[in-house]
């Protein structure tokens, strides 16, 4: 980020140290960046005395971890029970790994972490993290509206059946090349009068409800109608569809699965089934032998979520995949972060020795983008590239796609990537 893009309007914080010389250091800083009201405050204890008095509390902590007394992860731990959801910036002089660490804790608490920065503080480190201020957490589904927080079996019956939910589209690129080699369908339902409901609420009751099977067909009819009219325009991309694994033990499904490939047209290997590899650890049986038909067929077969679940190896030993997505939390940030960046370049290089294609999601920065590049990833998808949209906007998106060529390829490694 250049050091002259606007920041939002930060108009106060509170900066928590021990420490006075790193204090006044991180205050300056801020003031630098244009804050004007900035609290000061030498331990944890201290910190929340100050904030039980002020009116109006300030818009972000920049918390220190190691205190005497109370210190920053004891800070941290108190402020949710204290009605103080501030966004936080935790700084500390350990190594990075204590403070990623803090800074999953606290996301899990719920609070909205900003950045972990080692000490001392640098401007552009500070510039980068207070540009985040006021920003959703990342996410790939549209925030939804209070008001869809209740919706029931029935409302979602409706919509299946009267095609209320649609499907957008999120490019996933070459990345040598930065080339569009396909696209991942996913489920969108935007609820007249309510806005949209998000995915994982809406697939789960789906599932519970035994509605699961009607919104898969649903989504990979209209996923592979739009395949083929893209087909027809020249335009050729992989087609990646999720499989909720409450289906692989229908018998049936391998012939409905092909019955709609046959309907548009299409090659069964222009088509990849994502089945998240949490959802598999328990499979056995019929659903394995669904898995295995649909290899047969010719359709291919991602591990997605790759490295969150219990038994990733096993799954890779006995499921014919033909690719693995690593997950989102191995990706971005990983440049920052050595165990990250281990883990990452130690599953793409499991992978290449399977002879699987590889797919990196989250990525959302250039940073995660040019790491990746160097470890060999094969694919890429995330923010960075695009969001998912609607099928409408994807030739426009192409266009604009083409100026962006030029900085994906710079340094792109000679060697073979899958």
């Amino acid at each position: 980020m250049s050091l002259h893009t606007p920041l939002p309007p930060v108009a106060s914080l509170l900066v928590v140290d021990d420490s006075g010389v790193q204090r006044a250091h991180t205050v300056q800083a801020c003031r630098d960046l244009g804050v004007p009201m900035i609290y000061e405050a030498a331990s944890g204890a201290e910190a929340l005395e100050l904030l039980a008095l002020l009116v109006l509390p300030p818009e972000l902590l920049i918390v220190d971890l190691e205190m005497p007394g109370m210190d920053g992860v004891e800070l941290i731990q108190q402020l949710l029970p204290r009605r103080l959801a501030i966004p936080l910036i935790v700084a500390s002089g350990r190594e990075t790994a204590l403070i990623h660490s803090v800074e999953t804790m606290a996301r899990n608490l719920g609070l909205q972490v900003l950045a972990g920065l080692q000490k001392p503080l640098t401007p552009p480190a500070l510039r980068g993290a207070l540009a985040r201020l006021g920003q959703a957490p990342g996410s790939e589904a549209p925030r939804p509206d209070t008001a869809v927080s209740a919706i029931g079996a029935a409302a979602l019956a409706e919509a299946i059946a009267g095609g209320q939910i649609g499907v957008h589209y999120q490019p996933k690129v070459d990345m040598r090349t930065g080339i569009v080699r396909g696209v991942e369908a996913l489920a969108r339902w935007h609820r007249a009068g309510s806005g949209f409901v998000r995915p994982d609420t809406f697939i789960a009751l789906a599932e519970s409800d035994g509605l699961i099977h009607g919104l898969s067909l649903s989504v990979l009819q209209q996923a592979l109608a739009q395949a083929a009219e893209w087909n027809a325009h020249g335009l050729k991309l992989s087609m990646a569809v999720n499989l909720s694994p409450h289906l692989l033990d229908r018998p049936s499904l391998v012939q409905e699965v092909v019955d709609v490939v046959e309907q548009h047209g299409l090659r069964a290997d222009q088509v990849v089934l994502e089945i998240t590899e949490s959802s598999v650890v328990d499979c056995l049986g019929a659903a394995l032998g669904v898995l295995a038909r649909l290899r047969l067929k010719g359709f291919g077969l991602s591990i997605d979520d790759y490295g969150t679940g219990f038994s990733s190896m096993q799954q890779l030993a006995r499921i014919p995949f033909t690719e693995l997505k690593i997950d989102r939390s191995f990706v971005h940030g990983a440049h920052q972060r050595k165990n990250l960046r281990v883990i990452l370049q130690s599953a793409l290089d499991m992978a290449r020795q399977l002879d699987l294609v590889t797919v990196a999601e989250g990525i959302e920065t250039l940073d995660d983008w040019r790491l990746l590049q160097e470890c060999g990833c094969g694919i890429g998808q995330g923010f960075l590239i695009a969001r998912p949209m609607p099928a409408a906007e994807l030739p426009n998106w192409l266009k604009r796609h083409q100026a962006a060529l030029q900085a994906l390829r710079a340094e792109a490694p000679t060697g073979t990537s899958r």
